[in-house]
C-alpha cells in the first residue's frame, strides 16, 4: 500500500533493502514523468538536477519516445523478444504495453535491482503471462541471463532485443560497462538486436562539470570523464547499426523530421544495432 509522506504527496510502501534518504536514478526519474513513486530525497535531487539543466525533464519523456519507437520498429523486425535492462518504474506505454499491442504474442522480460521498481513491476504484471520480471543488473550478465523467470520467458536460441535506454552514463567506465554489454551480445543468437540510450555532452560541455559534480553523491566513482559520442559508439561493436545510426534521440526515427538544433536540446545519443 502507498501512505503520504510527511511535507509531500503519495509515497511508496517501503520495500527491504530500500533506502529512502538518498536519492534514486529510477525514483528520481519516476518524478520526472510525473510520477508519486518517489521520496523528498528524490524530487530534491531532480530539483537540483533540473536547476543545472531544465531540459532534463523534457529529456525524461524523449527517452520514453525513442523506447517506443524502438520497439515498433522491432516488431516489424520481426523480434518477439524483448529484453528492458534498469527499466525504471512502470508508466504509461510500458515496453510490454507497446509491443503486445502491435504482437500479442511478443514477451518481455525487465530486468532491474531497485526494490521499488521490483515490487511495482511484479505486483502489475502478476497476471500477465508473457511478462517477466528479473532482479538483476548489467554488470551481473551472467546470473542475469541464467536466471529462471529469463529462462522461463527467453528463447536466446531466436533473435532477442536488448534494451538499455537509459542507465550506461551512470556506470563509470571502471565497473566495466563495456565488458558486460558484450557479454549480453555475444549470448544472443544472430539477427538479434541491441538498442542503447545514452546521455552525451557533446553539444552542452559547461554542463558536464556541474553534473558530474551532483551526481557523486548517489553514482559511485561519478568523477569519471563523462562519455561522448565516440565512446557510447564502442557499446555496439559486434553489431551492425541500423539507419539513421547513433544519433541524438530526437532524431531516431521521428514521427516529425526534427532539425540538428531542436535534436540536440536533448542531449541523449542513441541507436539500434543488430548482432551479426
Amino acid at each position: 500500500m502507498s501512505g503520504t509522506e510527511p511535507g509531500g504527496g503519495e509515497r511508496p510502501a517501503k520495500a527491504a533493502g530500500l533506502s529512502t534518504g538518498t536519492a534514486n536514478i529510477a525514483r528520481m526519474s519516476d518524478y520526472l514523468l510525473g510520477g508519486k513513486d518517489n521520496f523528498a530525497a528524490d524530487r530534491e535531487f531532480a530539483e537540483r538536477l533540473m536547476a543545472i539543466a531544465p531540459e532534463v525533464k523534457t529529456m525524461a519523456v524523449d527517452t520514453r519516445e525513442f523506447l517506443e519507437r524502438v520497439v515498433g520498429f522491432l516488431i516489424g523486425q520481426g523480434v518477439r523478444q524483448f529484453l528492458n535492462i534498469a527499466s525504471g518504474l512502470p508508466t504509461r506505454r510500458n515496453t510490454h504495453e507497446v509491443a503486445q499491442e502491435l504482437a500479442p504474442d511478443a514477451r518481455v522480460v525487465y530486468v532491474d535491482d531497485d526494490p521499488v521498481v521490483l515490487n511495482h513491476a511484479r505486483a502489475m504484471l502478476a497476471r500477465d503471462p508473457g511478462t517477466g520480471v528479473v532482479d538483476g543488473s548489467i554488470l551481473r550478465p551472467a546470473e542475469m541471463l541464467a536466471d529462471p523467470e529469463m529462462l522461463r520467458l527467453i528463447d536466446f536460441e531466436q533473435p532477442v532485443a536488448v534494451l538499455i535506454p537509459a542507465r550506461l552514463q551512470y556506470l563509470p567506465d571502471a565497473a566495466e560497462p563495456y565488458k558486460c554489454v558484450a557479454q549480453v551480445r555475444d549470448h544472443l543468437a544472430p539477427g538479434s538486436y541491441l538498442a542503447i540510450g545514452h546521455a552525451v555532452f557533446d553539444s552542452r560541455p559547461e554542463l558536464a562539470a556541474p553534473i558530474v559534480e551532483l551526481f557523486r553523491h548517489i553514482v559511485p566513482q561519478a568523477h569519471d570523464a563523462p562519455r561522448d559520442r565516440e565512446k557510447v559508439l564502442r557499446f555496439f561493436d559486434g553489431t551492425e547499426l541500423v539507419d539513421p545510426g547513433l544519433v541524438y534521440i530526437r532524431q531516431w526515427r521521428p514521427d516529425i523530421p526534427q532539425s540538428t538544433g531542436r535534436a540536440q536540446r536533448v542531449w541523449i545519443v542513441g541507436g539500434v544495432g543488430r548482432v551479426l
